[in-house]
């Protein structure tokens, strides 16, 4: 049977687990997570399919089950899986993907290398989504397709089945056209993503900035624009948009693009931290620190996270407030996206020496300035942490969204806490109340978290509930029915026009 809906998204929507030499396939271990609210869609119609890949040894063995059957809380559906080499993996996914198209995204054109990039692979790997999702649509279907591993899925998808509706979610940042075209493939990739019916992104500064990439290579005609809602337009963010690009016209054909910010799953997170056993730990964490107030920092050892630059305000915090010393301590986790990618090695490495340093020049037997976390923390304890620590230190030099300070200020149930985050996450400009750094200025950096850490209780609560009601408002659940109504609005212009 063929599927009304099909997502193509390149994880598996399950955890494989082996149990008496047999292949069990479970419920994702944290609900929180875009993966089940993609799932989430499933029950809305008759049929549904998610396309993914799966390493082999040998894509060309029989015993491969290529096709899954999945009966769960969510439904049934199908996933269609891509046997793919571990050669391939690494090429699409570690080299083309992280090493190539990253940096780019994230305005590091210094980390950019052309070399490794093998885009025949690339090409093959979107062939072959682009194939098992037109195997699975029923005629009309829709496809939803997401993130920029998947760049050529739209393109391919649409030259196989001209009668679906395609739908692409980017999810990290899309770059303005003098950092996306230095990219040698960059008009294949555009003409792939403008074969979409919607392409959707995290917030109008990505939008305005693929329309001028789009318009500075092909004949793109933007015919809409609208002016940018108050809750996605703080001005304290250096991504702040006035008015979006929210219709195409290219080749005879109409685009719609839509902003919409990704959120968390603020019922899921909520109960936990109101749960006996996340405030048998808050009071833990609590009477380990004392009187000391503890700062938060969560984050995957990447480049563009800015752990580097943040460690080094904080040694120059305590090297300037020498009353801060025994008064303050920083629990920075950083955990590696990928041990074997020397970028990542390298952040590792410096975050550990400057870690050490602050350390060994502040530290005392009573007293430990900063505790680095490298290894993956349980999100139930990490929610306590969040309702433990006073500040949350978010600094990225660039991020798509950040949904870790949306986590922060979800599970601060208590309506306290201080959130501090950078003005380049896409978050940013949602979140008005919270403390805006510029991790590019030390003067900025610094002076935003020592007035964080000095913000009066009343001040706190002000800015706590403002925050709240924002990630509120604009959960997980709030990002799937925008994108979905975006594309419904789409379709129906499409019916009207043909009519």
């Amino acid at each position: 049977m063929s599927s009304d809906l099909v997502i193509v998204y390149h994880r598996q929507p399950y955890e494989e687990v082996e149990v008496d030499g047999k292949i069990e396939y479970r419920e994702n271990k944290s609900p929180n997570g875009i993966v089940p609210t993609l799932k989430s869609f499933f029950g809305r119609v008759d049929k549904g399919a998610w396309v993914a890949w799966k390493e082999a040894v040998d894509p060309e063995r029989p015993d491969f089950e290529r096709i899954i059957e999945i009966d769960d809380p969510h439904g049934k559906y199908t996933v269609s899986r891509l046997p793919l080499t571990k050669e391939q993996v690494s090429s699409f996914y570690h080299v083309s993907s992280k090493e190539a198209f990253w940096p780019i995204l994230h305005g590091f054109k210094e980390r950019y290398s052309y070399d490794p990039v093998d885009w025949p692979t690339f090409r093959e790997v979107n062939w072959a989504f682009a194939e098992a999702a037109a195997a699975e649509a029923a005629p009309g279907a829709v496809v939803w397709v997401h993130d920029y591993n998947l760049w050529l899925v739209p393109g391919y998808l649409r030259t196989l089945r001209p009668d679906v509706k395609i739908s692409f979610f980017h999810h990290t940042p899309f770059p303005s056209a003098d950092i996306f075209n230095v990219l040698p493939w960059r008009k294949e990739i555009l003409e792939s993503l403008l074969a979409c019916d919607v392409v959707g992104f995290h917030i109008p500064r990505y939008v305005n900035n693929f329309v001028s990439a789009a318009r500075s290579l092909l004949e793109v005609e933007p015919v809409k624009r609208e002016k940018v809602k108050p809750e996605m337009n703080a001005q304290t963010s250096a991504l702040s948009e006035q008015s979006v690009v929210t219709e195409l016209e290219y080749e005879g054909r109409s685009i719609r693009l839509q902003a919409s910010p990704v959120g968390v799953d603020t019922g899921y997170i909520q109960d936990l931290a109101r749960s006996a056993e996340t405030e048998a730990k808050v009071q833990e964490i609590r009477a380990e620190k004392g009187d000391a107030k503890l700062m938060l920092s969560v984050g995957r050892t990447d480049y563009t996270k800015g752990g580097i630059e943040q460690l080094e305000s904080y040694e120059r915090l305590l090297e300037t407030h020498p009353e801060l010393r025994g008064k303050v301590r920083l629990m920075h986790v950083s955990v590696a996206a990928n041990a074997n990618m020397t970028a990542y090695f390298e952040i590792q490495e410096q975050l550990e020496a400057i870690a050490g340093r602050i350390n060994g020049r502040y530290g005392s037997f009573e007293w430990q300035p900063i505790a680095l976390i490298s290894r993956p923390v349980p999100f139930r304890d990490l929610v306590a942490y969040y309702r433990a620590a006073d500040v949350a230190w978010i600094t990225p030099l660039a991020d798509g969204m950040n949904l870790v300070c949306k986590e922060y200020v979800t599970a601060r149930t208590d309506g306290d806490g201080v959130l501090v985050l950078s003005e380049f996450a896409g978050a940013a400009v949602e979140l008005a109340a919270a403390v805006p750094t510029n991790p590019f200025s030390h003067k900025s950096m610094d002076s935003a978290i020592h007035f964080a850490l000095e913000m009066p209780e009343e001040e706190r609560r002000g800015r706590m509930k403002a925050n709240r009601m924002m990630v509120e408002k604009q959960d997980i659940r709030y990002w799937a029915e925008d994108q979905m109504q975006a594309f419904a609005n789409a379709l129906a212009r499409m019916d009207v026009a043909v009519g």
